[in-house]
């Protein structure tokens, strides 16, 4: 068994592999620390929603171990289950029932007797803004309206730790905003522990005390926003050239390394002040004309290109997320 510091949540070697073919999680290292709003960023099939599973046990591990709250999640789900709250990234809510019944009912499945149970659908209701439609049919809300409600359902057990995944897919700008901001709430009211899976660049940066960035199963690098954006160092340049063939050639044998997206060359230099106006000058006296220049401090996207090779914009989705974000959206949307 792997040696496990301590933490919320900590976890060595975790895998998934299904079909004994295809790796979705390939031995992944984690330490969440107590109170930390910690964030997996990457693309749609990227591990995100895998890695989840494991924590929260619904999908058992291949390999590896983890321990959450201080229970092991293979040998130990029924404490784990009681210690946190989950968000999944489907609405699971029936439609059925008011906003009241789902919560009540979802506290009769924790134990929770009648009366604190109301207590606490009151002030979770309360807290999101949903008192008012507490009555109301969950078919007659908004996708804002349920993603809040999903949320109060998976604090109905009072967990120190909350799962959140892809809590704000679907929605528009405001109402994205609108649910950081209940979040918000839970950290400095409850002082709970946070995981939460994203491929909004922005939200990761924003929001997370430490980011783990994730691709194709497996965790690059892990760090504060301010970390991973002053690891790649420098300024960002992008250059739209006449001849880009020759441009990267000259770039290379100047000690650039520039790379090429939509058209443009993007490198890095750690004084775009002093550095860029020499490298102009010898493009140009190569004959080779700059149709654009633009120079920017390092973004999210830049650490993301840095460590995996492409834009997270760019990466390709697995089959299976892309269903789940469709069905997502249409319930958003509807």
């Amino acid at each position: 068994m792997p040696e496990l510091g301590e933490g919320a949540i900590v976890a060595r070697g975790l895998t998934k592999v299904y079909n004994g073919k295809l790796t979705a999680v390939d031995h992944i290292d984690l330490d969440v620390m107590e109170g930390e709003v910690f964030a997996l960023l990457g693309p749609n099939g990227a591990g995100k929603s895998t890695t989840i599973g494991m924590l929260t046990t619904l999908i058992k591990p291949t390999e590896g171990r983890a321990v959450v709250g201080g229970y092991d999640v293979s040998s130990q789900p029924e404490m784990v289950r009681r210690t946190i709250g989950v968000v999944p990234q489907e609405y699971t809510a029936d439609e059925d029932l008011t906003g009241w019944e789902n919560l009540t009912f979802i506290a009769s499945l924790y134990g929770i007797p009648g009366a604190e149970a109301r207590r606490r659908a009151q002030e979770l209701l309360e807290m999101v803004e949903l008192s008012r439609f507490a009555k109301t049919k969950v078919e007659a809300y908004s996708g804002g309206m349920r993603r809040r409600l999903e949320i109060a359902m998976g604090l109905i057990n009072s967990p120190r730790i909350l799962f959140l995944d892809e809590p704000t897919l679907g929605l528009d700008v405001q109402t994205r905003t609108a649910i950081w901001s209940y979040i918000g709430k839970l950290k400095e009211e409850y002082g709970m522990t946070i995981l939460f899976t994203t491929h909004y660049m922005e939200e990761a940066d924003l929001y997370a005390t430490r980011i783990a960035i994730m691709d194709r199963g497996k965790i690059v690098k892990i760090g504060t926003p301010r970390e991973l954006k002053e690891s790649i160092g420098g300024d960002v340049v992008t250059l739209a050239v006449d001849n880009q063939a020759a441009a990267v050639e000259l770039l290379r044998s100047l000690g650039v390394d520039p790379r090429e997206y939509e058209g443009s060359l993007v490198f890095k230099l750690k004084d775009a002040s002093t550095a860029l106006p020499e490298l102009i000058r010898a493009l140009m006296e190569s004959g080779i004309q700059v149709r654009r220049m633009e120079v920017s401090e390092p973004t999210m996207d830049e650490v993301y290109m840095e460590y995996t090779g492409r834009r997270l914009r760019d990466a390709q989705a697995s089959s299976e997320e892309v269903f789940a974000m469709r069905a997502t959206l249409r319930r958003a949307r509807s």
